[in-house]
């Protein structure tokens, strides 16, 4: 597989927007699986609900760090949350 050089300027492709999205309904059935709340997976990673959301929406994309603490919150593995 090639790996394309992607201006910062250009805007993301589709199917990365739409992996995006997918991973953060796999975020979202895991901490629902996990009985949490938005707040209280905010509140342990920490970082403000709205942003929390805006990644559980696909509308944000989470840095690696932010994805372990999230997992680490949810109480399930990174590989879990980005199959």
């Amino acid at each position: 597989m090639s790996v394309e050089h992607v201006p910062r300027s250009a805007p993301i492709p589709d199917w990365v927007a739409a992996r995006r999205r997918a991973i953060g309904e796999q975020i979202r059935a895991a901490r629902l699986h996990a009985n949490l709340t938005q707040e209280a997976v905010a509140l342990a990673v920490p970082m403000d609900r709205a942003a929390y959301n805006r990644i559980e929406q696909g509308h944000a994309s989470a840095g690696l760090d932010t994805l372990l603490l999230i997992a680490h919150a949810i109480g399930v593995p990174l590989a879990d949350l980005v199959r």
